[in-house]
């Protein structure tokens, strides 16, 4: 009865997506107050009865009712209650429908915390999303029934959720990553809503730029949070594959990072207005296009749940449609959307200009990597592969072309500037950061051009956002009374390009001084690897919830100091027998020692060994969070907030005078 109640559930919330799709619309070609004020209850109708939806979905799972499809290809009775929870979305069903739950929230919160925008508007970007809800729970329900029934011959137990999902990483990872990849939705709505008022300006970026902070943020702690389930589950060390689905998520990352600056010259300068149309519209392309990567099943990746071409079909229609009806809709308004304000070439904006561009560039070029193969098969010219070597030879050049970029960016004016007020501004730490690229990187032991050239650029970023706030604060009657006055805005700023330093320090580091040894070790032998000594104590058998395992315990130590007791696993799943590799990691903000089992090999007892030294690794993620928490920072800043109703007469204006 509750997978009955779920499905009847999502057909009424199609019927309401459907009507928050057509009735504020009609009511904003037809200036009726009525239908557009219909547009808030309508949305969150929508959350409410997706809600019933996702929560039936999940008492389905929680109770082990294997009579419904899903639960019995994806769970198990042994499985621990939190990851029966989780493998609601790890399946191709269960995770569309929190794809549509995410997407009402988002509109939901829209519909709710938006009281400064006119009605007009409101009910424009209101319907934009409930269109993209039409075809998201169209999806949900034509090709991916997640209420599917087993009758009659429902299965006594279940098929197992995938062993690599069984993970604190992977409960958190799907929902937050889909926060990023949904929110740009609101962007997108925004953008397609003032494309039909034909007016855009300060007022509409500084409504859109907040959510897309936010919708921004969720996508680097999702991408984060993956890398990290890579890096420790996978048992092999690495953080990044670049594999397709993974650049399926970090396209759009690129193409919202351009957003984000390209809006900030919008609200502030009324500049790039076309860019930024653009950029959102590209930035949603993208994350439908990753929607289609992983549900057509034309890649096969650990990430990939779908293998029905009829569901790719679907997808690549809707990503047509959406696609081709915002760039027809933007070919038609572009005039009345180009900007007309003039800037020198050594300006605050051409630094934004040069970011869009390598963004841009960056983001073109992973797409052109991930679509190459699929293209090149679809034409039967035989099966190719872009793996790292491409992609770092293209990409990592673009981002050391960024930073000099980036260290400028927060101490240039708008409009006019001179070369000569940057080289007094920020001379010093250019110094500065190049002794520490020539000279920091020996401190690791052998130099190295590729960490020195990161250190100076790093160095340079960071070198140059201090003086930066140094300058905002000195005039200041005390330190904390000048801390106080700057904006969220500016403390969104620093964190984010801070973060940025932190990963490419961190990404540059552990790719250059990694180091890996592959043995056969049985216990009672040892490895020397970095000065650490890793000393095989034991293998003993081991048992959990739902596996089996052999555990090794391993003691390491520094010049005969005790460091840590390591415990990698070797698994084997009882329901599914598929066996696992269970990394064991002593983690530290300066290295990381990494040990992974392999097979038993050879002799009696002895195992193949995987040992890693890893430098700086955790900077990366590290650096992702700081980032993350500049892109929520921005939100809080006051000018959001502030005078609102001067920005609803302003829009008011503007909509009556357009469309």
């Amino acid at each position: 009865m509750i997978p009955e109640l779920g499905h009847f559930a999502l057909i009424i919330a199609l019927c309401l997506a459907l009507l928050l799709a057509l009735v504020p619309a009609w009511g904003a070609w037809r200036r009726n107050t009525h239908a557009m004020a219909l547009a808030p209850g309508l949305a969150i109708g929508l959350l409410f009865f997706v809600a019933i939806s996702f929560t039936c979905l999940a008492i389905a799972f929680l109770q082990d009712d294997f009579s419904v499809k899903v639960v019995a290809g994806n769970s198990n009775s042994l499985l621990p209650p939190i990851y029966k929870f989780s493998a609601l979305w790890g399946n191709h069903e269960g995770s569309l429908l929190l794809w549509a739950l995410i997407l009402s929230m988002w509109t939901a919160a829209v519909a709710l915390f938006s009281p400064q925008l006119p009605l007009l508007v409101l009910s424009r970007v209101l319907a934009v999303m409930g269109a993209i809800g039409v075809g998201f729970l169209s999806f949900s329900l034509l090709t991916s029934n997640p209420f599917a029934r087993l009758l009659p011959g429902t299965p006594a137990d279940g098929n197992d959720l995938n062993p690599l999902l069984q993970d604190p990483g992977l409960i958190i990872h799907p929902p937050l990553l889909y926060m990023g990849y949904v929110g740009f939705s609101v962007a997108f709505s925004f953008a397609i809503a003032a494309l039909l008022g034909g007016r855009l300006d300060a007022s509409w970026a500084r409504w859109s730029r907040p959510w897309t902070n936010v919708a921004w943020a969720f996508l680097s702690l999702g991408i984060m949070l993956g890398s990290w389930w890579a890096y420790y589950e996978l048992g092999w060390g690495g953080w990044w594959f670049w594999d397709p689905v993974e650049n399926a998520s970090f396209m759009p990352w690129l193409a919202g990072t351009a957003l984000l600056h390209s809006l900030a010259a919008t609200e502030k300068r009324g500049l790039f207005k076309s860019w930024t149309v653009l950029l959102a519209i590209f930035a949603f392309s993208l994350s439908l296009l990753g929607t289609f990567l992983v549900r057509s099943g034309v890649l096969t990746s650990v990430h990939a749940f779908a293998t029905d071409p009829a569901r790719g079909l679907f997808v690549l229609a809707f990503l047509a449609v959406v696609v081709g009806g915002s760039l027809t809709l933007y070919a038609l308004r572009a005039p009345a959307v180009s900007s007309r304000v003039s800037f020198s070439w050594v300006s605050r904006e051409s630094l934004l200009l040069v970011n869009n561009i390598v963004f841009l560039a960056a983001a073109l070029t992973v797409l052109f990597g991930t679509l190459f193969p699929l293209i090149m098969d679809a034409l039967g010219q035989g099966k190719y592969s872009v793996g790292p070597p491409y992609f770092n030879a293209v990409f990592v050049p673009l981002m050391a072309l960024l930073v000099p970029f980036m260290g400028l960016g927060p101490v240039a004016r708008w409009k006019r500037d001179s070369g000569r007020r940057w080289l007094s501004e920020l001379g010093v730490p250019a110094v500065v950061a190049l002794l520490c690229g020539l000279t920091l990187p020996l401190l690791g032991g052998d130099y190295n051009v590729w960490v020195a050239l990161a250190v100076a650029l790093s160095g340079w970023l960071v070198l140059g956002l201090l003086r930066d706030l140094w300058y905002r604060v000195r005039g200041a009657a005390s330190l904390a009374a000048g801390l106080r006055r700057i904006t969220p805005s500016y403390w969104g700023m620093f964190l984010a390009h801070l973060g940025f330093a932190a990963c490419v320090t961190g990404v540059v580091a552990t790719s250059q001084y990694n180091i890996e040894h592959d043995l056969k070790m049985v216990p009672g032998q040892s490895e020397e690897l970095a000065g650490y000594t890793f000393r095989l104590l034991e293998v003993v058998p081991h048992r959990g919830p739902n596996y089996v395992a052999d555990e090794a315990r391993f003691e390491v130590s520094y010049e005969g100091t005790p460091v840590a007791v390591l415990a990698p696993q070797k698994r084997r799943y009882l329901a599914s027998g598929q066996v696992m590799t269970e990394a064991a990691i002593d983690a530290g903000l300066f290295r990381d020692l990494f040990v992974a089992m392999g097979e038993p090999v050879g002799e009696e007892g002895a195992w193949a060994v995987r040992l890693h030294y890893k430098p700086m690794v955790r900077w990366m993620w590290l650096g992702a969070i700081l980032m993350a928490l500049g892109g929520f920072a921005t939100t809080l800043d006051k000018r959001y907030r502030r005078q609102r109703s001067a920005a609803r007469a302003a829009a008011a204006s503007g909509a009556v005078h357009g469309a």
